[in-house]
């Protein structure tokens, strides 16, 4: 018995070395038990200079997790600009994302220095800001540590492209172990925020040799587009995501695919694939059910190769590893 118990514990010890179920709500319950107040008071600040901070912030989360996992590697700024933030798929993350970060981490520093991660204030401002677009709140696991590998040649191709199919889709967020449901759910983050006319043109203008239009798209969404995106446009000109309801997090996104209203490729065929429709109607149908599936995958993401214990670092300024 005594050997099989050993092997068992050895094997539980390695299931939880891999970065799962290390995290804890109440981590810093006694060294910084103030720490989710101070970060929310400065998120809501800097939401009250600009909106822009809701869409940035938690796009930023998600690039962070998906590229070295959830260890604030998006934050670090080289001089060099080879950093991860630097990557071309990183370039049009607003600058809003990194200052609310780094806002919320110089008060908490005021008050716990050197004890929460960067990783960690990044993952309580992306609750936070879910909050102040109307959205759901939810518990957020904490006691991730600072990555310490922050590179621009490592993000190419561990980002979903707006071009992507739901195989694509699903093979991508698989390998974070994020299901087909955890995907459409995060999907629904594109209620809020914008894009430049770039990541979509070609559904406008170039689809295929049968039909420079997208035939998914709604003709007369279309052609809002192409009033707000002619060709040559102006490179930083922006498109609200969702049409309706682009300042509220809602489950309209989801309506909007229902109509032939999404964005991206990678938006509308959630709904126009028969394999994932069903969730997009029901999401659609139910803010409840699109609430409780966003909680759960944000939860989920959230644990996204994390770095615990003896790895990595608590770093003192977001934006540079502590030297």
């Amino acid at each position: 018995m005594g050997l099989w118990r050993g092997i068992f514990l050895l094997v539980a010890f390695m299931i939880i070395g891999r970065g799962e179920g290390q995290l804890v709500e109440n981590f810093y319950g006694s060294s910084c038990p103030n720490v989710e107040s101070i970060v929310s008071q400065a998120v809501s600040t800097k939401f009250s200079q600009t909106f822009t901070t809701i869409p940035a912030t938690l796009r930023l989360f998600f690039h962070d997790c998906f590229v070295e996992g959830c260890d604030a590697s998006i934050m670090i700024a080289s001089p060099n600009s080879d950093a991860e933030k630097d990557a071309q798929d990183n370039l049009s993350l607003a600058g809003d994302g990194f200052d609310t970060v780094i806002k919320a981490k110089q008060a908490v520093e005021q008050s716990c220095p050197g004890i929460v991660s960067c990783a960690d204030i990044l993952a309580i401002a992306a609750r936070d800001v879910v909050v102040l677009g109307g959205g759901p709140s939810f518990n957020v696991e904490l006691g991730r540590r600072d990555g310490l590998i922050s590179q621009a040649s490592r993000v190419a191709g561990n980002l979903p492209d707006p071009t992507f199919h739901l195989n694509e889709l699903n093979t991508m967020f698989a390998e974070h172990n994020l299901s087909q449901n955890d995907m459409i759910a995060l999907s629904g983050a594109h209620t809020l925020g914008f894009s430049h006319c770039s990541r979509f043109a070609n559904r406008l203008y170039s689809f295929s040799s049968s039909s420079l239009v997208d035939p998914s798209l709604n003709s007369d969404y279309a052609k809002q587009l192409e009033a707000a995106c002619p060709q040559n446009v102006d490179p930083s000109i922006a498109i609200d995501m969702d049409p309706v309801t682009p300042r509220t997090f809602d489950n309209v996104y989801y309506q909007n695919l229902v109509s032939g209203k999404g964005l991206f490729t990678s938006d509308q065929v959630l709904y126009t694939d028969p394999a994932s429709q069903s969730t997009v109607v029901d999401f659609a149908n139910s803010p409840g059910d699109f609430n409780g599936a966003f909680i759960t995958a944000m939860r989920k993401l959230g644990r996204v190769g994390v770095k615990t214990g003896n790895n990595g670092e608590i770093r003192r300024d977001c934006t540079a590893f502590n030297s």
